[in-house]
């Protein structure tokens, strides 16, 4: 090949190599755009751990009060969505708002009374697995796993293999951690699942976008209402144990709607001593109608307050006043929006 065809041929490749950067430019550029004021009705994701476990209530609900809720769901007009459809339709705008039911860690107590009642009352739910506790005392066995996997209610989900605090690991080692369950469930159910769910709800940056190229969609333990906007590998779910249970307030979660919002920062949720306390920009529709009247309320300093919020052009932007205590912190909000009541919550990891 003589020196113009070489240089004519490194001239094409140079152009294409161009080229292609300006289409993946763009392409961000118009995901990064696309998104916009959807009214959508939402979905509101509820998690629950244990059934009729007494001595574990941060993480229990008495079967009684679990029928009472399942009752108000139905009572009050919300249809329970299949997880399944929930992965294909997300980026549909849902006319009607929908509960989805999670159950994380497999416990026995879920095979041996949850599971009956879902059965009974053709309640679809997704169920996290962890890979390496199965089997063990307290939790569901394999068997056990793989009937709830073919029957059409069970969805099962991939919640790491050992529920460690992943977010304290080396990347490598949480990366490890990740694809050691994802053999394991290889080998157990012939797949590995598509929806992921963080072990306590932390994760990083990194973490994250592990996950966004692995999985289809991941649920935290912040609280609030999906909507398409919502990021699709950190969404909300509202926790319901014995002391979050009641059903006065869960008659009001319930009935939450989403308060969609084009973005939210900082992207990176976990923090240390440096980047502690982060500064939240939340940047709001136009078409949000009342946005003035959201009010949030964080945990910083160890104790829940009303946060100092500043508005301009429909970014709000809270300053805390101390730094979040280890291991989590939390901000929620919510907006009376004629007589409709938004929510949306966030949660920052804290490192010392």
């Amino acid at each position: 090949m003589n020196i113009k065809k070489i240089f004519s041929f490194a001239t094409s490749i140079i152009s294409f190599v161009i080229c292609y950067f300006h289409l993946s430019l763009n392409s961000i550029a118009s995901e990064n755009d696309s998104k916009f004021f959807s009214n959508d009705k939402g979905v509101l994701s509820l998690m629950y751990h244990r059934f009729n476990e007494n001595k574990y209530p941060s993480t229990n609900i008495g079967m009684n009060v679990f029928d009472e809720q399942m009752q108000m769901i139905k009572n009050l007009g919300y249809k329970f969505y299949d997880p399944k459809l929930f992965e294909e339709e997300f980026n549909i705008s849902k006319k009607e708002k929908k509960i989805l039911i999670s159950i994380d860690d497999g416990f026995s107590s879920f095979y041996n009374e949850a599971w009956p009642y879902l059965k009974k009352n053709n309640i679809p739910f997704i169920l996290f697995i962890s890979t390496e506790p199965v089997g063990k005392n307290g939790y569901m066995t394999w068997e056990q796993i793989i009937e709830i996997e073919k029957s059409p209610l069970g969805t099962i989900g991939h919640h790491s293999h050992t529920h460690e605090y992943l977010i304290d690991f080396s990347n490598d080692d949480f990366i490890n951690d990740i694809e050691t369950a994802s053999k394991i469930f290889k080998e157990k159910l012939g797949y590995t699942p598509s929806i992921f769910s963080y072990p306590f709800g932390e994760y990083s940056k990194f973490m994250k976008n592990y996950i966004a190229e692995n999985f289809s969609v991941a649920f935290g333990q912040h609280s609030g209402v999906i909507d398409l906007n919502k990021d699709k590998f950190e969404l909300p779910r509202f926790p319901i144990n014995e002391k979050y249970g009641d059903l006065k307030r869960f008659k009001s979660v319930i009935n939450y709607n989403p308060l969609e919002y084009k973005s939210i920062k900082p992207e990176e949720k976990k923090i240390n001593n440096n980047s502690n306390p982060p500064e939240l920009i939340v940047e709001f529709f136009d078409e949000q109608t009342n946005i003035n009247n959201i009010t949030c309320y964080s945990n910083d300093g160890g104790n829940w307050k009303k946060t100092n919020s500043t508005f301009e052009n429909n970014i709000m932007k809270i300053k805390f006043e101390k730094k979040f205590l280890p291991r989590r912190g939390r901000i929620n909000c919510s907006l009376n929006d004629k007589g409709k009541w938004r929510w949306f919550g966030t949660q920052f990891t804290v490192r010392n």
